[in-house]
């Protein structure tokens, strides 16, 4: 639906498009924000596709490039982590996983955090002595490594555990994961009863200490999920002019972490209208579960059902009404928290107004730092904070393209500040720049800048207080003296944390590229030299000063060298 200045209004999926569209006629019957969008509605486009599945990612398409003002919007911007059993390999490793799934493995979950994982592997190694290793390690050990001494590993790298009784485990721990405990637990039982009739009494204790685990994690297990292998609990709450959508992950029974998430440009929208856009959108980027429980009666349950590929119950009694009052509560909590953060960000903010004399309140602060070792792997950095907190999707880095100027802070902030201005938009202009260093950076970026519009941007430097002592820090602007804030004031704690994001980005940055400067070598430089080749050179030579020093002759030795890339590799060291 597009205005008369060809703006996105809305953009929405119906099986039905013509009574869709009549329902929209009818005026008095609608809210005043559907009202609102009639009355700017010029014209209508229309895109027929195949399915139900089809039409619902193409409709998240269209609201993620376009950012309709009537369409319900959902940050959702988190990946989360799952289990991952690679069952193919002969012996299959256990470990965390993010991403597309893309080959035959098995994987658990989703987590909705990377700690709710760790305790699952720590039980399952306990449990079932899987190996959690990388393959290059798992293929260079001579001698078993703590794991196994601490009875956390059945050893498979030095042949501990045969192939076959190793795959066992991996059955048992996949069988756990889907919900057969109890059966896991019989066969367990029956093993170490057998194991010490035959006297054989370590087996027998190793069995044990793995059914204590299992004991240990049942003991846990809340009654209300037990009968529940494949479900997300999905509640939502109204309070204070905020919308929560609280989502509970169930998985074989387990709990696997609940997470928030506060929908935009909901007002006026129903609760079930908010819903169902929130599970359009949400499980175009998530695996979704077998069922999925809510509260609301939703008008398009039987189509976002085909189309997610999920059950979707409406459930008022009975422990699924449970544990949707449960994800309420947890809903309503956390609009008490958000409520609470926001009035401290806006009293801050006000704060911050106030101080440095600016105009407005400031609603983007763009924070600038840089970082390397003595001109080695320069980067510059910029962090985005909002009243809403920090937005980590505008979050940039800059590689410094000028090699002589990676040793002066100056020159490299000039092109940091130049590069962003370059692209600036009216949407992403900020109100502040607050720069990490002292009254030399603010110079440096005033002179880089002279020839843009700066009015209504307020840049500021922030340099460390005597003895790099946290909270004593000098603030500089233009035309003005060098000033500090109060000693432990809010204002003061929100500036450091401002700056020490930056920091903690920049030096991130840094390190990642500092990193990836470990697995380059001057063979990456030559033409016809890549990844197989590379490592067929390093296994023959020992040494890239090995491959320099070898002749035409010795070079050609190699399978696939021929005597032309033998010629290059060559010439490549010796011109």
């Amino acid at each position: 639906m597009l205005n008369e200045y060809e703006e996105v209004l809305y953009v929405g999926k119906a099986k039905n498009i013509k009574k869709r569209i009549v329902a929209y006629s009818h005026i008095d019957k609608l809210p005043l924000r559907l009202q609102q969008m009639v009355a700017q509605i010029v014209r209508m486009e229309f895109i027929i596709v195949e399915n139900e599945a089809r039409a619902l990612l193409v409709e998240n398409e269209l609201i993620k490039k376009y950012k309709p003002r009537y369409n319900i919007l959902l940050k959702d911007d988190k990946t989360f982590p799952h289990l991952m059993i690679d069952v193919q390999s002969e012996y299959p490793c256990l470990r965390k996983y993010r991403g597309q799934r893309k080959d035959k493995s098995k994987y658990f979950g989703p987590f909705a955090s990377v700690g709710a994982v760790n305790n699952v592997i720590d039980v399952l190694q306990k449990a079932f002595l899987l190996r959690s290793c990388s393959d290059s390690v798992f293929r260079n050990r001579e001698r078993p490594c703590l794991q196994y001494q601490i009875k956390r590993c059945s050893a498979p790298c030095v042949g501990r555990i045969s192939p076959a009784d190793y795959k066992r485990l991996v059955q048992e721990a996949v069988a756990f994961l889907e919900g057969k405990n109890s059966k896991v637990q019989e066969e367990l039982s029956i093993a170490m009863n057998e194991a010490s009739a035959r006297e054989a009494y370590e087996e027998a204790i190793v069995l044990r200490d793995r059914i204590r685990a299992l004991t240990a994690i049942q003991s846990r297990q809340n009654v209300e999920y037990a009968d529940i292998k494949s479900a997300d609990v999905i509640a939502l709450v109204r309070d204070k002019n905020l919308v929560c959508i609280q989502i509970f992950f169930i998985r074989a029974g387990q709990n696997c972490g609940n997470v928030p998430y506060f929908p935009t440009q909901a007002e006026g929208a129903s609760d079930a209208e908010i819903l169902e856009a929130f599970i359009s959108s949400f499980y175009i980027g998530h695996m979704p579960p077998k069922e999925i429980i809510i509260k609301q009666n939703l008008e398009n349950a039987v189509f976002l059902s085909e189309a997610v590929g999920a059950k979707i119950s409406c459930c008022h009694k009975g422990n699924k009404a449970k544990l949707v009052v449960t994800a309420e509560n947890n809903a309503k909590a956390c609009i008490e928290r958000k409520v609470a953060m926001m009035a401290s960000v806006e009293n801050n903010l006000q704060a911050f107004k106030e101080r440095f004399g600016l105009s407005a309140i400031p609603r983007r602060i763009e924070i600038y730092d840089n970082s390397h070792i003595q001109g080695s792997y320069a980067i510059g950095a910029m962090v985005v904070a909002t009243p809403d907190g920090f937005d980590k999707k505008s979050y940039r880095t800059f590689n410094i393209k000028n090699s002589e100027i990676t040793n002066d802070d100056f020159a490299m902030m000039k092109e940091v500040l130049l590069r962003r201005f370059e692209k600036m938009t009216p949407e992403n202009r900020p109100d502040v720049i607050l720069l990490d260093g002292g009254r030399g950076q603010l110079n440096a970026v005033y002179e880089a800048l002279d020839k843009y519009e700066l009015d209504g941007i307020a840049i500021i430097a922030i340099s460390k207080g005597p003895d790099r002592n946290a909270g004593k820090e000098f603030y500089h602007m233009k035309n003005k003296e060098s000033f500090p804030l109060e000693f432990q004031s809010p204002l003061a704690f929100y500036m450091q944390n401002l700056r020490d994001e930056a920091h903690r980005f920049a030096i991130g940055t840094h390190r990642k590229k500092r990193g990836k400067s470990i697995f380059k070598s001057s063979l990456d430089e030559i033409e016809g030299i890549g990844g197989k080749r590379k490592k067929d050179l390093l296994n023959y030579f020992g040494s890239v000063e090995e491959v320099a020093q070898a002749s035409v002759t010795d070079l050609q030795k190699i399978s696939g060298i021929s005597k032309k890339t033998a010629e290059k590799i060559f010439n490549y060291f010796h011109n």
